[in-house]
């Protein structure tokens, strides 16, 4: 399956109560410059116009992506279409001066201030449309970070606030400062665990659900099968439990239903995998934007068009066992996510 022009744009979905409309499918842009090797920098430039003709209008970077490098990258595309997109970055994931090759979270206020000032710089524009913090501190009151970011908003320098890798106490306790207009956390065939705690509540306070992930960073596209074997050296997914060694042998024959359903529906394996994602929206009755990442004009096509499947009971069926049957973790240090707070 194929998207073509003569279909139409991508359906939209509110972006939190009361927020924008965006496209029910945005553009993760992270891998453009930063994380998954090499990048024909004109394809990337081509990727984000075609997404935009094809109705994508949330794109979302982080000042953590290249040091900023991604932010610039997206600049001049931003500014080019500034009434046509939804600008979404993120702070926390801050480099310690005593070793440039660590991140480390920083939700405290003065650090937020800093980084929404570097932020807005790195893309030239007035205001973000979407500021999120990219990982929590624990050690810093939630309250009193997303104080300060709703301060920001007062301020005229961020228009909506978003969350990431948060669970649904933390979620409740934000939306209880300021609203938060969208959640992103990892979501996939292979990553369910949002499911029992945040997404209930994200339905209850009116949050959208923004997946990143969404393709299990390429894995669930079956492009590859084993990142040490079939990746460049400098790709982030070498340090991935889930796709080396034994592990992504294992994983890797998790995508036999998923093939099976493809052929049914005259798809992709990605597609597929995409369409399962969108779907969560009627599953579980709240908006959901999922942000696959891609750098190629083919791949945002195909990805678009997987708005377009309808999945059965059968398919549902086939495709549910899958989560539960993947071997390692999501993250090699997986104190970077709210795992670890799920219980809390």
């Amino acid at each position: 399956m194929t998207n073509d022009d003569t279909a139409g744009r991508l359906t939209t979905a509110p972006l939190g109560t009361g927020g924008p409309e965006v496209g029910v499918q945005g553009l993760g842009c992270m891998g453009m410059s930063f994380a998954y090797g090499p990048t024909d920098a004109d394809e990337a430039r081509a990727t984000l116009e075609r997404a935009l003709e094809l109705g994508v209008t949330l794109y979302d970077t982080a000042d953590a992506y290249a040091d900023g490098e991604n932010e610039r990258f997206l600049s001049p595309f931003f500014r080019a279409h500034r009434d046509e997109v939804v600008v979404a970055t993120k702070f926390a994931l801050a480099i310690p001066p005593d070793d440039p090759t660590r991140r480390i979270i920083r939700n405290d206020a003065p650090y937020i201030r800093q980084a929404v000032e570097a932020s807005l710089k790195r893309l030239d524009l007035d205001v973000i449309d979407l500021y999120y913090m990219h990982r929590r501190d624990v050690n810093v009151p939630l309250e009193e970070s997303v104080g300060v970011m709703a301060e920001l908003v007062r301020e005229g320098k961020v228009k909506q606030l978003g969350l990431s890798e948060v669970t649904g106490p933390e979620l409740r306790a934000a939306q209880a400062v300021h609203p938060i207009a969208a959640l992103q956390s990892e979501w996939s065939l292979f990553s369910r665990d949002i499911e029992a705690g945040v997404v209930p509540v994200a339905r209850e306070l009116g949050v959208t659900l923004v997946p990143y992930s969404p393709l299990g960073r390429g894995f669930l596209t079956g492009s590859f099968t084993d990142a040490d074997q079939e990746l460049t050296a400098d790709d982030y997914r070498r340090t991935q439990p889930r796709f080396t060694g034994t592990n992504a042998s294992a994983n890797a024959a998790l995508l036999a239903p998923i093939r099976t359903v493809a052929e049914a529906h005259g798809a992709s394996v990605g597609q597929i995998a995409m369409a399962w994602v969108q779907q969560q929206a009627t599953v579980h009755n709240l908006p959901v934007v999922p942000i696959p990442g891609t750098r190629r004009r083919s791949r945002v096509e195909e990805n678009t068009a997987a708005t377009r499947i309808v999945l059965g009971e059968k398919d549902l069926a086939l495709l549910e066992p899958i989560a539960a049957q993947v071997t390692g973790a999501r993250y090699a240090d997986m104190t970077f996510t709210s795992a670890g707070r799920e219980t809390l």
